[in-house]
Parts: structure tokens; sequence; C-alpha cells
């Protein structure tokens, strides 16, 4: 008898509580929170670079250090020189250095010892004496002048024989045409040494001295030791002679 009104009345309950209920869910959920979530898409490209903003005011902090030097840059063309400067004052005198006389007498000596060695080896080895005559081949052909040179350079003079002795020295000495130290070029046919003093000894070829060509004005020692005049522009051997 009570059961059915219960029954009765809890159904209208439930069916008032039920409905607003559902209209409340329907009408406040979002679309997005009530579906499936979606992916996010591809990032957007970059934008431009915005207009380049002036220059702020310097900071107030501290200095920062300062870096290391640079490289050496290349070297400058020089500079227009200075004027000169003033001239110092004069330095203090020297001492004078003590000097052995004595022992530099005896070096002197020495070498001029053994220079006179050496001459005489030099001599002894390729010349022929006479007396105190030495005659030296010197191995060079040339004119009168360049002979009267070449003999001056080793305080020499060219050779001239003044007796048969020194004609055969001189000649096994030259083995070939040598000058002889004479000469007429003062005075024709008059031969004369370089010392301009007429010879005691001669032994002229036969019909010499003949000046062929009016300009023959030197002499020479021919093979057979016989002498004969030539033009002193010729070349032949030059022979000096050393008085020891």
């Amino acid at each position: 008898m009570f059961l059915f009104p219960s029954f009765l009345l809890l159904g209208v309950v439930t069916a008032s509580y039920a409905e607003p209920v559902t209209e409340g869910v329907q009408s406040s959920c979002p679309v997005i929170t009530c579906s499936s979530p979606c992916l996010n898409g591809f990032p957007g490209k970059d934008g431009r670079d915005g207009a380049k903003g002036e220059k702020g005011e310097p900071g107030q902090g501290l200095r920062g250090l300062q870096g290391p030097p640079g490289k050496v840059g290349p070297e400058g063309s020089p500079g227009t020189p200075g004027p000169k400067g003033a001239v110092g004052p004069k330095g203090d005198r020297g001492e004078r250095g003590e000097c052995d006389t004595r022992k530099i007498d005896a070096e002197i000596a020495a070498l001029q010892a053994e220079l006179r060695g050496i001459k005489r080896w030099v001599l002894f080895s390729t010349s022929e004496r006479v007396g105190k005559k030495y005659f030296v081949n010197t191995g060079r052909k040339t004119s009168f002048n360049g002979v009267k040179a070449l003999c001056s350079q080793f305080q020499a003079s060219v050779a001239t024989p003044r007796n048969a002795e020194e004609n055969v020295a001189m000649q096994k000495v030259a083995k070939e045409i040598a000058y002889i130290g004479l000469t007429d070029e003062r005075t024709e046919n008059q031969f004369l040494d370089l010392k301009g003093n007429r010879l005691q000894y001669t032994n002229w070829n036969d019909g010499e001295p003949n000046n062929t060509g009016d300009d023959e004005d030197c002499a020479v020692l021919l093979l057979n030791s016989k002498w004969n005049d030539v033009r002193c522009s010729d070349s032949f051997l030059a022979v000096c002679e050393f008085l020891d």
C-alpha cells in the first residue's frame, strides 16, 4: 500500500534532477575540450631584420683590459737626414805604447837575409853568372821600351854584355834572340848603353849595324851570339841583368 507511492515519488525526483544536469553540461562544455586534442603545426618563417638602432651611450662600468699589441708593420722609407750635430769635446790623449826597436830591427834583418837567400836561389836556378853579374831570362817578349820597364820592376837593367864572357853567358841564358841594352836614337850609328856610355866591347854581325829602312835604332843578340840592329818596336826576348 505504501510501496507504490514511494517508487512514484522517487521517479519524479530522479527525472527532475537529471534533466537540469544534462542541459547544464551541454551548454557549458567547450568544443576543444570535448573532442580529441590536435597536433602542433610547423614553425613559421623568420621575420626580416628591423632597422639598425642608434648607437647607445657608453656604459658606466669599468673599462676592459688592453689587448696585446698587433704585428709590426712594414719598414717605412728613410726620412730626410737631419742636420749635422755639434762637434763633441776632444777626447783624452792616448797613452804612448812602448816599442822595442831592437826586436823590430832584428826581425827586419832576418827578413832581408831571407830575401837575399831566395834571390840567390832564383838567380842560381834560372840565370847565368859572370863575376858579380847575373843574366836572367824573364820568358817574355816585348818591345825595347817594354823590356826596360820589365827589368826596372825587378830593380834590374836590360842585359848588356861588356866582354866576350858576358856575351856567351847571356847567349846561354837567352837561347833565342834577345834585346841588348844599346841604342843609337841620339846619334845615328853611335850605339850607347842606357846610361849614355859607349861600349868598349862589341860583337856585331857582318855588315851590321846597317840601319835598314832608316829606323833600326836598337840592338839584339842573335842565336850565333852576334849582334844586329833592329827596330825598337819589334818584340824580342827580355833578358835582365842583376849585380850581386
